[in-house]
């Protein structure tokens, strides 16, 4: 009978794959992710291991695009996420504490109006207490994260560059409360996958 346990020389050579992947898909589409305040190429060899080769990375790594923006399915867990993470600097709502608000269309760096620059930041911090996230969150939880930010955005559409115009058709400012089905259909259901 063969072992089931993996070597760490597999486990190791995956997460090398994955990382050489990101950065090729990355560097293809044109996409050059920077540091929010040094202007430094980020290095995704500090993300952590798990959720970097996911669908949802794989095409914001192509596009700069988050492909969670208004999918029912990822804001549950952004909301979660955000909740754990976030809120204690940026508020409950993202309305702003010790940290910036991030729901209304005032941006402290102009960058974050894009989800390419707003995942930089995340990721790669910026000022004040607003440290690298790469260590704390997986790149996957960051871009549900951004899709919630995103979601509790209250201002007039016409500042939400990062809205499809499906979605800005759509688009109602964020009421202040909203209950969501517990695993609803879309790219980040968790059950029946």
């Amino acid at each position: 009978m063969k072992s089931s346990k993996k070597k760490p020389y597999v486990l190791i050579g995956g997460a090398l794959a994955s990382m050489i992947a990101l950065s090729a898909i990355a560097q293809n589409a044109g996409i050059t992710f920077r540091n929010t305040i040094t202007g430094e190429v980020l290095n995704f060899d500090d993300a952590l291991p798990e959720g970097k080769d996911t669908p949802g990375v794989k095409k914001f790594m192509q596009t700069g695009v988050n492909p969670y923006n208004e999918d029912v399915s990822c804001l549950k867990q952004g909301e979660q996420l955000f909740l754990s993470a976030c809120s204690g600097c940026h508020g409950h709502l993202g309305e702003g504490k010790i940290g910036p608000g991030l729901n209304d269309s005032y941006w402290t760096y102009p960058q974050n109006a894009t989800d390419e620059g707003f995942f930089s930041t995340i990721f790669g911090g910026a000022q004040a207490s607003m440290g690298p996230q790469y260590a704390n969150l997986q790149l996957d939880e960051m871009l549900k994260v951004m899709a919630w930010v995103r979601h509790l955005y209250k201002d007039p559409v016409a500042g939400a560059t990062w809205l499809t115009p499906e979605q800005r058709a759509k688009y109602k400012p964020y009421p202040g409360h909203e209950t969501f089905p517990d695993d609803p259909p879309g790219q980040c259901k968790t059950s029946g996958k």
